[in-house]
């Protein structure tokens, strides 16, 4: 894929919604893992048996915070939303499937919620891009005046 086309977007501006409602969820949920290891980072990683969570923790809230803030930016969209693509797949395979295994489609519909709109919300980016409001269209336009 060449650069150009990494930045381009013929999305809507209304696309900023999405881009600020996923880029402050993972921010938001990236720095909670390190203000609340316990609960949120090495401790929950450690509890749904994450293999080395005293890395793999640290690690997904650095990508979280990163990933957050690039969407915010509509900086790089498109490149961003791939781990946070990454990252709510294995978060949905290591935390909801085994609701639904032993308490039923309900209860994991219930508790996914957030990480299937996280999923979609990212795989959204990924195929339109961050819309005309944001730096990667900055980017873009100047791209397209040097030619």
């Amino acid at each position: 894929m060449r650069f150009d086309r990494l930045l381009s977007s013929e999305a809507p501006p209304a696309t900023l919604l999405i881009r600020v409602m996923v880029g402050a969820v993972f921010l938001s949920e990236g720095i909670q893992k390190f203000l609340y290891p316990g609960e949120l980072g090495v401790g929950r990683f450690t509890k749904i048996g994450l293999p080395a969570p005293e890395v793999l923790a640290p690690f997904v809230g650095v990508v979280e915070i990163i990933g957050g803030t690039l969407l915010l930016l509509g900086l790089l969209t498109r490149l961003a939303a791939v781990p946070l693509i990454i990252n709510m797949l294995v978060a949905i395979a290591s935390t909801k499937v085994p609701i639904l295994m032993s308490r039923g489609f309900w209860s994991m519909a219930h508790e996914s919620r957030t990480d299937f709109s996280m999923l979609l919300g990212s795989i959204f980016l990924l195929l339109v891009g961050a819309g005309p409001w944001s730096v990667d269209a900055r980017l873009s336009a100047e791209a397209e005046r040097r030619k």
